[in-house]
């Protein structure tokens, strides 16, 4: 089973700082703006801008990722060892769980 990337986070300093310097230097189309959540068009991926954290510190990203069965991708990739630190659940009127990458970053993937 493919997966397609969706969207990565970007934890920033400053929401009004980062989303300036994305429209006003890259140029990028703005979709959305708040305090606590701004996100980009960037084609078929979504740029969002997240608060930084001290688990998401400034700069950091988590990427997402869309495949079209979510359950047999949990299912396969649970066999597969791959380590989910959260199984699919319906969030905001999608399907999506939570998993770490071979390098232990969490990532997460949606689907119908």
């Amino acid at each position: 089973m493919s997966a397609s990337l969706s969207y990565a986070i970007k934890y920033v300093r400053d929401m009004d700082e980062a989303v300036k310097f994305h429209t006003g230097i890259l140029g990028l189309k703005l979709r959305f703006q708040s305090p606590g959540w701004s996100e980009f068009e960037t084609g078929s991926a979504t740029l969002a801008l997240h608060p930084a954290s001290a688990e998401h510190p400034a700069g950091s990203c988590q990427l997402g990722y869309r495949v079209a069965d979510i359950e047999r991708f949990y299912t396969e990739s649970t066999s597969s060892g791959v380590e989910f630190t959260s199984p699919p659940i319906t969030l905001h009127g999608q399907r999506i769980a939570r998993f770490k990458d071979s390098d232990g970053v969490e990532c997460s993937v949606s689907g119908p």
